[in-house]
């Protein structure tokens, strides 16, 4: 019996532990790729009177950041996006589970940003559902290398999408940070890593006052401190807000999996905080 007969479908099949791919392969219209490849190119509409010569601004969210403490890995970003010179949103989450134990964090155009999460998470939860198993931590950063490379067309029409992931390896036992390019090279940093407009303002706070074994509430603080000295320096990075309670996201990744830290304890870091600077001047 030849191989036409039996009907074996060729790689990837319908079996293929990537979603991503799959995708690609079956539904490549509903990747990011294909919904948003055409605003690089979009035509103004002929009816349009007094077309703008420039394109409309897009939104971009901003800064974000991960380092180690004593348990595990926090991750946290800021909620302001924007819009050229305009803040699009105040309460942008930039910060997302994408199983158990891991999650990431995003900068830049925050449509096909936010969809890479998404599509992230869905990819993990495939890979499990068929394997039984979860990836290795080393996997699921190889794997969203592999999708930051597949995006690379949308980089060349100004649609960049740079993520920061983190998880805990379990094998392991400890915390770990990914960063990448916009071509989907993968480096794995030892201690703390920052991206977006003010992430290098962040990475001043992080370089002064990390240190090893980092107590949970000693994390959350500096993390909040980076966060707010971003803000000070970058127009794009939006600082905590206690009169509308806005305040950055911040999660834990450690052997007891992803725990959000809540709103109230980074509220009154921040008025602890703030109140410390008022004695000081």
């Amino acid at each position: 019996m030849n191989k036409n007969s039996m009907n074996i479908p060729e790689f990837p099949s319908d079996e293929c532990s990537s979603f991503f791919q799959f995708l690609s392969t079956h539904q490549p219209e509903l990747t990011p790729n294909a919904r948003w490849g055409h605003m690089g190119t979009q035509q103004p509409h002929h009816h349009e009177l007094n077309p703008s010569p420039f394109p409309s601004p897009i939104t971009h969210g901003t800064t974000v950041l991960a380092f180690k403490y004593e348990q595990g890995v926090i991750i946290a970003g800021d909620r302001r996006a924007t819009e050229g010179f305009q803040i699009a949103a105040n309460r942008m989450d930039k910060v997302f589970t994408t199983d158990n134990y891991s999650a990431m964090a995003i900068a830049g155009a925050a449509g096909p940003c936010v969809e890479m999460a998404k599509l992230f998470s869905i990819e993990l939860e495939h890979y499990e559902k068929l394997d039984g198993v979860q990836l290795s931590c080393e996997g699921k950063a190889n794997r969203l290398g592999q999708m930051v490379k597949a995006n690379l067309p949308l980089v060349m029409q100004g649609l960049v999408v740079i993520p920061l992931f983190v998880g805990y390896d379990v094998k392991r036992q400890y915390g770990r940070i990914f960063k990448y390019d916009i071509t989907g090279g993968r480096y794995e940093e030892t201690e703390f890593h920052s991206i977006g407009s003010g992430g290098k303002d962040a990475k001043l706070i992080l370089k002064e006052r990390f240190k090893k074994d980092l107590t949970e509430q000693d994390a959350t603080r500096i993390a909040l401190q980076a966060l707010a000295n971003a803000a000070d320096e970058d127009v794009g990075t939006g600082g905590p807000d206690p009169i509308r309670r806005i305040y950055p996201t911040m999660k834990l990744v450690n052997a007891q999996g992803v725990q959000d830290v809540k709103e109230g304890t980074i509220a009154s870091l921040w008025e602890t905080h703030t109140q410390s600077r008022m004695k000081e001047h």
